[in-house]
């Protein structure tokens, strides 16, 4: 138990713990003490000095932000003397901030106007030679240095969550100012977190920069559909006109707690346009009246996965959602051993860890939610972070302490391994440890290339850790002996301290697995396929048919991997049908897609809850308060752990289906166009043993599937094996991630 130390605030008693500060104690106890520069999520950038206080005894002034407090000292937030400090402090803000605050996209939002305005700043003592300041273009982000005013938070941020060290303090004293760490160019990954916390108009969208005035923005609170975190953000739009549709100008996060991905901050431009024609309707009725089986996506919400469970039982065919149904069958596995369905561990769990394991997962792009957990958890308690796959990752350079290489393919072997080593301390049970005595040790270290030394290597690493989780990636999921793999990490969540996440592909992957029965899914002729983020009902034969909402134009609910029910809301319009007409049609009555939200199934965990009873923010110290979390489903514990099998080989080129960082944001200075990279990525050591270098133009050929790439050479990849992007293709979750692939150049 943290000791706690007790003091007194303006006259009001308050309990810090232990490494709390004293602005940490105040907050928590509704007092208020101003800040500039302070921001929740990073340590104390400690520049503006605006949090300053008073301790009694104690000379002069003491900064809040940085300083924890002793028992029974008397601090006092406000004084005559204080606030001559802070209003000296704003006039040095001010004494050369441009004021054209009309032409500022921070205006009205904008914390140095606020504060000004706060502490009376009504005339300027001060004065100091301008300096010419040029606005910097760097892609997607534009730095005004005339407006900066060098609190760091974009520095903080950037480095102790987001991982990226893409910027940094030029000191020069009165000429300080924001640069790139490597280059005059921006090089990072374009979150736009630094836009996020930036208190002034220095760093700001190129794309928003001019467009729109913030009190002339409706702020719509949802869900982000671009991966399972399930990140909290509020789109920010404006009606054309008063017959015209409202449009989304940018997207925001409440930055103090929470954080966004590029996805998620820029890529919301995916609305559909539609308008209602009943002899769609009625030819999208028939369709799937007459069709064998309905194929689906997980970019849904659950209350569209009811609905398509629903037809499934009144019209008797099949639903087809591999993503899906091969999470669900990793997870009854996992349950078989743990005797629960869910998993035990949370993005905010991992972020407090001070031990990680990450493997079968390129987990920087498939899941930027937990790159930041695991870079939070690195930079603030020092956590050892094993980072266990075949292909290196230049974005997890600074925040993994120990690349495990294995080979691919042999994710069963290297989680039976782990096993081994985590439990060679633990009390088990008969079962599992013959299991664990007939190991053949030598086999599997020789044909994973995973060595004992490694395996000791993190064992000590790990000796005083206390917070350990085991972060579990899609590459299992699709995986020959995915249900094995599942038990192993079953296991050694039950028999250890380590706690388990496991990273589901899409924003409403665990949803539809709770939700359908699905069916393994079969060639079939007649498939009527469903997707509400390329926005259609279609036959497989035909075009788009009848468009129905995207995840930005409706109300519902999705599952994320903390195992919450969050809410999304519509921030646009959308004048044509959507999936519960057609139930309407078909006799499976509801007025609302969301009067589905309290039916969904209590034995898979949910409750039932209207969906307008459901919360929409964090919480005022940024506890997740949205949605609700899954009830626990208890399991029967039958599952036994089955001898691991023969590790395959992966020969020859070998691609891995994983999309680049830059999917929705890439940006090239040249033609100041967003661009996104459709190209197959490669090291020199791929190129050679592929025979293709840089700028070939070449045909993969993965199985019956034939794809048209460019090539491109890259420093940062190492080994056989190369990147390719499935964005621009539909990604086939179905299929184990790592391909053998024939290519060649086309001449």
């Amino acid at each position: 138990m943290k000791k706690t130390i007790n003091f007194t605030i303006d006259g009001t008693n308050v309990t810090a713990q232990k490494g709390e500060t004293i602005l940490q104690a105040a907050r928590k106890n509704g007092l208020y003490i101003p800040t500039m520069c302070y921001i929740s999520k990073t340590s104390p950038c400690a520049s503006c000095r605006i949090c300053s206080v008073e301790v009694e005894g104690v000379d002069g002034f003491i900064l809040s932000c940085n300083t924890p407090p002793t028992e029974g000292i008397t601090v006092k937030t406000n004084s005559h003397e204080l606030e001559r400090e802070r209003q000296n402090i704003m006039k040095l803000y001010d004494v050369n901030h441009p004021l054209e605050c009309g032409v500022c996209d921070k205006s009205g939002e904008c914390d140095l106007q606020n504060m000004t305005l706060e502490f009376g700043v009504s005339q300027q003592d001060f004065s100091a030679k301008d300096q010419l300041r040029s606005v910097k273009d760097w892609g997607l982000i534009n730095y005004d240095p005339a407006l900066c005013i060098m609190c760091e938070k974009c520095v903080h941020v950037c480095n102790e969550v987001i991982g990226d060290d893409a910027i940094e303090v030029k000191f020069g004293g009165y000429s300080s100012t924001i640069i790139p760490k490597d280059a005059e160019t921006l090089d990072c990954t374009f979150c736009g977190e630094c836009i996020a916390v930036c208190p002034v108009g220095a760093l700001v969208s190129s794309d928003f920069k001019y467009s729109a005035n913030a009190w002339e923005l409706s702020r719509v609170p949802s869900t982000c559909a671009h991966c399972s975190a399930g990140c909290s953000l509020e789109y920010e739009t404006r009606h054309s006109g008063i017959n015209g549709g409202a449009s989304i100008y940018r997207v925001k996060n409440n930055y103090e707690f929470a954080s966004l991905c590029g996805a998620g901050r820029f890529g919301f431009d995916f609305d559909t346009q539609a308008t209602k024609e009943e002899a769609k309707l009625a030819e999208a009725v028939e369709k799937i009246q007459n069709a064998q089986a309905i194929r689906f996506s997980s970019m849904i919400t659950n209350e569209e996965a009811y609905i398509l469970n629903a037809l499934k039982s009144k019209l008797g065919l099949k639903l087809f959602n591999e993503d899906a149904r091969l999470y669900g069958s990793f997870m009854n596995a996992y349950a078989s051993v743990s005797g629960k369905l869910h998993a035990s561990a949370t993005l905010e769990g991992l972020k407090q860890a001070d031990a990680v394991i990450v493997i079968g997962t390129r987990i920087a792009t498939d899941n930027p939610g937990v790159r930041y957990a695991l870079t939070t958890a690195a930079r603030h308690n020092g956590a050892k972070i094993v980072y266990a796959h075949p292909m290196e990752d230049a974005l997890l350079k600074n925040t993994a302490t120990q690349f495990m290489k294995y080979e691919a393919g042999s994710e069963e072997g290297v989680m039976a391994l782990l096993t081994k080593e985590l439990l060679k301390n633990s009390d088990v049970d008969e079962e599992t440890a013959a299991f664990l005595d007939d190991l053949d040790l030598g086999y599997l270290e020789a044909e994973s290339n995973v060595g004992d030394d490694e395996l000791s290597f993190m064992s000590k690493s790990f000796m005083r850790a206390q917070n350990k989780v085991l972060v579990v990636g899609s590459d299992m999921f699709a995986h020959a002996r995915a249900a094995n793999i599942a038990k192993l990490a079953a296991t050694i969540e039950k028999y250890t301290d380590f706690s388990l996440l496991v990273v589901a592909n899409e924003v409403n992957t665990i949803g539809a697995s709770l939700i359908c029965d699905l069916d393994t899914d079969e060639n079939l002729t007649d498939v009527v396929a469903y997707n509400a983020q390329g926005d259609y009902i279609i036959s497989a034969l035909e075009n788009a048919d009848m468009k129905v909402p995207a995840l930005n134009q409706q109300e519902g609910t999705v599952v994320s991997i903390d195992n919450r029910v969050l809410p999304l809301n519509a921030a646009l319009g959308f004048d044509g049908y959507e999936l519960n007409d057609i139930a309407q049609a078909l006799d499976i009555e509801s007025e609302n897609t969301i009067d589905y939200t309290a039916k969904l199934p209590q034995e898979a965990g949910f409750k039932a809850l209207e969906f307008d009873a459901l919360e929409n923010f964090l919480g005022e110290f940024g506890e997740d308060e949205r949605g609700y979390l899954l009830d626990e489903v208890t399991c029967t514990m039958d599952g036994k752990l089955e001898e691991v099998a023969d590790l395959p080989e992966y020969n020859g080129t070998v691609v891995y289906q994983a999309n680049p960082v830059l999917q929705f944001n890439s940006f090239t200075n040249v033609t100041k166009q967003l661009e996104r990279d459709t190209t197959l990525r490669g090291s020199a050591q791929f190129a050679a043993a592929a025979r293709l270098s840089d700028g070939d133009e070449i045909e993969i050929s993965l199985g019956t599937a034939i794809q048209r790439r460019v090539f491109k050479l890259d420093d940062e990849l190492k080994g056989t094996i190369a990147l390719n992007p499935t964005f621009d293709s539909g990604c086939d979750y179905g299929s184990y991630r790592f391909l053998k692939s024939k290519i060649v150049r086309v001449v």
